[in-house]
């Protein structure tokens, strides 16, 4: 069916992406994503701010849940913004993923479904994380933290009741103090979003040095898996460079997806949503759904080979 639509003209741009958004719709809207054969845990970082971390984090993690995967989503930037997004509680009273860091309190104390998207999960950030890297300081194990955490949880998911995750995702801040370090030792892959602009290559130069750290000294099955190109803007010159640059590197880890610039998928946390439920036939929506399907197959065909 997408492949008889017809072709738009070279000079009518503006049909050329309401075609493609159409065969994506087509093609993905209603699939079931092959399940991994084991729990993937995944770090969402990187140290550039404003590149779509979080965004990427709750929209890719929402569309697997939508795609009939089990997904939990784990913020730890203080700033909370994916529990935002995902429509969780997150005042300094609930329990969230500090007590689980800084008090030994089990994932499954903490853990809220999203109240939009069945089989998606958060465990919160609240304001007392803006305090953990100090506390943590002086525990013992202090790196290992979220790892311990995650692995018991894994382990015991169905027998306190909790389905089992196909997917973790680890928010990360904006940084690389203990709390993006916790994330890095948790995790076996790395999933990084790079925005389409100069500034971006700087700073992952800089994140790939940090995880060659971390994988040296404190988690040698950590590698760099994702990465996915966002705010691509197919009208500029330099959005093609940036990306073309970043395939010639990362030829196996970047997805063929890019995310474009979208008002929907800006506008979707100020309704605490994400874009999968708040406009799920948007272009940023439909980037996403393709992203994630994307993921999920490679994942799939790895771990089959």
């Amino acid at each position: 069916m997408a492949s008889a639509l017809p072709a738009a003209g070279a000079d009518t741009p503006l049909a050329q992406a309401v075609a493609a958004d159409a065969r994506k719709r087509i093609a993905l809207t209603g699939r079931r994503f092959p399940k991994p054969a084991h729990t993937r845990v995944m770090t969402v970082a990187n140290q550039k701010g404003g590149v779509g971390k979080t965004t990427t984090t709750v929209n890719v993690a929402a569309a697997l849940a939508q795609a009939g995967l089990t997904v939990l989503v784990i913020d730890i930037d203080p700033q909370g913004n994916a529990s935002t997004a995902l429509g969780i509680e997150h005042h300094a009273e609930v329990p969230s993923i500090y007590d689980v860091l800084v008090d030994g309190t089990p994932i499954s104390d903490v853990v809220q479904e999203c109240p939009d998207v069945p089989g998606l999960f958060c465990a919160p950030a609240t304001i007392d994380l803006a305090g953990a890297e100090i506390e943590l300081v002086s525990m013992v194990a202090r790196e290992t933290r979220l790892q311990k955490a995650i692995a018991a949880f894994i382990g015991s998911a169905e027998e306190l009741g909790h389905a089992v995750p196909d997917y973790v995702f680890v928010d990360c801040p904006p940084s690389l103090g203990l709390l993006t370090v916790n994330a890095f030792v948790a995790a076996d892959e790395v999933f990084i979003p790079i925005q389409c602009e100069y500034y971006a290559l700087e700073g992952l130069s800089q994140l790939l040095k940090n995880i060659e750290l971390i994988k040296s000294h404190l988690n040698q099955t950590l590698h760099v898996s994702t990465i996915l190109l966002t705010m691509y803007d197919g009208r500029t010159r330099l959005s093609a460079q940036v990306a073309e640059e970043v395939r010639a590197h990362f030829p196996q880890q970047v997805l063929r997806t890019t995310v474009p610039r979208s008002v929907r998928i800006s506008e979707a946390p100020s309704h605490g949503q994400t874009v999968m439920t708040y406009d799920p036939n948007s272009s940023g929506a439909l980037s996403y759904l393709e992203a994630a399907s994307e993921l999920a197959d490679r994942g799939a065909a790895a771990q089959a080979s």
